[in-house]
């Protein structure tokens, strides 16, 4: 392979080369490759501005950081510690037909933005709880074999977006292989018949070309982005979360790797140094292309892999997702049941005397809506009470823990599930 060759294909494999582990002005000479091809121009400007933290940022056209001055010690704080006053939190304002979920709701009664679905979930709907237990899989995927050096993690973040674009989730992306990589490759080889090998950089690079181009593109953070609202922090007590106006996004890197795809940390990790407060600042994310769609006639829910299948009605598989389905001392149901209704933006009802007992809450609490509530952004209800398909405020999560009884996906994966289903579709949950 020429020079070129190994240059490009590094390129496409990471969408940042060795940026892992080579310093910043090393991998400044990528940015003026045509991969860039949204790169702005001035490439001779610079900025300096005081970030949220008191230091002292010296930027270039691209956003990226080239000189960072500390503050003194003790102006240093972290924002993301402080604790929501709900007299002074910013929330996203809950749609002006939001009324809360009742108890026990009254399917005449609109209580929330469902699409037409129906209700939304109420306090039959069990989530995590502080005390659960992880029950691990009976029958995990073969294990795969990633690539190694230096560059292995760019190259296995590369592989996660093929499976993403390819309608197979891995979760979130965040350069590590695992379970989660190893029930994706099982389900693309069950849909495609075919096996990518991670550790091949020029197979995953002519994977990429056919599929949308490189893994990793740039995204300029936008002033909408910046503004929000956000909350300052989401609290664990229950009584707390239900004073918020919305259970929203608490920062910029949240929303935006939840956006992409990403694991937050991951996504801070393949962008030193970037303000993400700041419009016009240029990112490194995922491409991971666009929702999958198809006519869904059956849900598998395998508790033995922690996935969820979902098939068509000839019997080929559409679309995977990791999952966390049941624990051992709140099992997921057996048998086969059927998709109620589907819930978009669903707010929660806690009810200690149906659900769990969470702290010292003992009277029932309707909790907000939004991205780090109970259960996410999406709810799909099933037909046996208190079950149901829905998001996570903790994508990160998913496939690592399990929930009482429900079955649990990334926000993202949910609400695409969410848009190819239709209250009777059924679901079969296997051990």
């Amino acid at each position: 392979m020429s020079r070129d060759r190994v240059k490009r294909a590094l390129l496409a494999v990471s969408g940042i080369a060795l940026l892992m582990g080579v310093p910043d002005r090393a991998s400044a000479q990528f940015y003026d490759d045509p991969f860039y091809d949204d790169a702005p121009s001035g490439r001779g400007q610079t900025e300096t501005f005081v970030d949220e933290f008191g230091r002292r940022v010296t930027v270039d056209a691209y956003g990226r950081v080239i000189g960072v001055e500390q503050p003194r010690a003790e102006r240093r704080r972290d924002a993301s510690r402080r604790y929501l006053d709900d007299q002074s939190a910013e929330a996203v304002p809950l749609d002006d037909g939001f009324s809360g979920l009742d108890a026990y709701p009254d399917p005449s009664r609109p209580s929330g933005r469902s699409d037409g679905f129906g209700d939304l979930p109420n306090a039959d709907a069990p989530i995590v709880s502080p005390n659960e237990t992880t029950a691990p899989e009976s029958r995990p995927a073969p294990k795969v074999e990633g690539p190694k050096g230096p560059n292995a993690k760019a190259q296995v973040a590369a592989f996660q977006i093929l499976m993403d674009r390819a309608g197979i989730s891995p979760g979130v992306i965040d350069g590590r292989m695992g379970t989660n990589v190893d029930k994706a490759v099982a389900a693309y080889e069950e849909k495609y018949g075919d096996h990518i090998d991670p550790t091949n950089v020029q197979a995953m690079v002519e994977q990429l070309d056919a599929t949308g181009g490189p893994a990793i593109v740039s995204y300029t953070i936008t002033d909408k982005d910046v503004a929000g609202p956000y909350l300052a922090a989401i609290p664990d007590d229950y009584s707390e979360k239900a004073k918020l106006p919305a259970m929203s996004y608490t920062r910029v890197s949240e929303m935006l790797a939840e956006r992409f795809h990403m694991d937050e940390n991951y996504l801070m990790e393949i962008n030193p140094g970037a303000d993400f407060n700041r419009q016009g600042t240029i990112l490194k994310v995922a491409s991971t292309g666009e929702p999958a769609t198809g006519e869904v006639a059956k849900i598998i829910a395998d508790k033995g892999r922690e996935q969820v299948r979902v098939y068509d009605a000839s019997g080929a598989l559409i679309v995977a997702y990791p999952s966390t389905i049941g624990s051992r001392d709140t099992p997921s149901p057996s048998g086969t049941v059927q998709v109620a209704r589907i819930a978009f933006d669903p707010g929660y009802t806690y009810n200690p005397k149906i659900n769990f007992t969470q702290g010292q809450n003992k009277s029932i609490l309707n909790i907000p809506p939004g991205p780090n509530g109970p259960v996410g952004s999406i709810w799909i209800a099933l037909s046996k009470p208190t079950y149901g398909i829905h998001g996570t405020p903790e994508p990160s999560k998913i496939g690592k823990t399990n929930s009482h009884g429900c079955v649990r996906l990334a926000n993202w994966d949910a609400a695409e599930l969410a848009r190819m289903v239709k209250p009777g579709t059924t679901v079969e949950f296997v051990e």
